[in-house]
């Protein structure tokens, strides 16, 4: 991968943006795309927008990805000063015990992330009767360092967001693994596009706005706000996609997923075959593998809200195969993450001024 375009990929991943708190990460992406744009903007919440206008065009294409990812939020303090979160998105309560945790504070004074833990009990203080008993999120506790509840409350509030404080890292070459692959890939995926396109933007047919959406996690609401207010002609989403060629995993169920096999193409009703079937000849053309997802009903991506708006916008979608999806080591290819972007321009750039994608199929 490019050495810019790593370098914005992690600064992406390590950047905390929890539904509905994403204002770090988006002025971070803004930056970078609008090297790349005629004009960048952020709407009243936080939806992040930069555009390619060749002259002429009158058709819109959006490339979408969402900025969000899961976390915990403050609901309560006791006594003691230990705090307990309800969960932003879905969280695996099972998975989190010993985790450490980086509060957004909203306290007054309170400038730096707060750092708390899960508690983890000493394996020789659990309840012998309880071994093995799978706990729910409100039964964790998080101990921020306190002596009390009033000093607790002066260092977080209650709705005050965190995530996990782990930082992306480089296992090979190829593979990445990080907590928030889901989904800052997408919005990576939004921003290389423009970039590939941007050499060509003078011959380009339609215009192309990478958008980098919110509050994916907690109800597609981000997309559902841009699709309304951009109104494109098609749109092009990314989001991860689960690899299952780990163990324990049933390929009859899940299907057949590969870490290095190329992205996901989803194929369904939220999918126009046309779009879908404009995204496998740009991967044809440039030798870039798919793997088709069967994907009948929802998608569990932005295109679910997408497609829908509009009286019917044309959707596609590519997705990054990753192992160990909504745990703080989400793992992918590199590779896989730069052949998307590549799909998207090529796809793009084959657009004619007069090509019908919402014709019927």
């Amino acid at each position: 991968m490019r050495t810019e375009s790593l370098s914005f990929l992690r600064s992406l991943l390590d950047t905390p943006s929890p539904s509905g708190f994403e204002g770090a990460g988006q002025r971070l992406w803004t930056r970078y795309a609008a090297q790349f744009a005629a004009r960048s903007w952020r709407d009243s919440y936080g939806n992040a927008f930069a555009e390619i206008v060749p002259a002429g065009a009158t058709r819109t294409v959006a490339v979408c990805g969402h900025a969000d990812e899961i976390g915990l939020m403050v609901n309560h303090v006791d006594a003691q000063g230990f705090v307990y979160c309800k969960s932003i998105g879905g969280i695996d309560a099972g998975a989190i015990v010993g985790k450490r945790i980086q509060f957004q504070s909203s306290a007054p004074g309170v400038a730096s992330p707060v750092i708390g833990l899960v508690g983890a009990t000493a394996i020789h203080l659990q309840d012998k009767d309880a071994a093995g008993k799978v706990r729910k999120l409100h039964e964790l506790f998080i101990d921020i360092g306190a002596k009390d509840a009033a000093s607790a409350l002066a260092r977080v509030r209650i709705g005050d967001p965190g995530v996990f404080l782990d930082a992306s890292l480089m296992m090979s070459d190829d593979i990445i693994v990080a907590r928030a692959l889901d989904n800052r890939i997408g919005t990576f995926v939004a921003a290389e596009t423009l970039r590939l396109l941007a050499p060509a933007a003078a011959t380009l047919k339609v215009r192309v706005v990478a958008v980098s959406t919110v509050q994916e996690e907690v109800g597609l609401h981000g997309a559902s706000m841009i699709a309304e207010s951009l109104r494109p002609d098609m749109a092009l989403v990314t989001d991860v996609g689960h690899a299952t060629d780990s163990p324990g995993i049933s390929h009859a169920q899940h299907g057949h997923f590969k870490v290095g096999d190329g992205p996901k193409v989803g194929v369904g009703g939220a999918m126009h075959p046309k779009v879908v079937a404009l995204l496998e000849a740009s991967a044809r053309e440039r030798s870039i593998p798919l793997q088709r997802a069967a994907l009948p009903g929802r998608s569990g991506t932005d295109t679910d809200a997408i497609f829908l708006r509009g009286g019917g916008i044309p959707s596609g979608l590519l997705s990054l195969p990753i192992r160990y999806m909504h745990t703080t080591v989400e793992m992918a290819s590199l590779k896989d993450l730069e052949q998307i972007p590549e799909v998207f321009a090529g796809a793009i750039l084959a657009l004619g001024t007069g090509d019908s994608i919402g014709a019927p199929a």
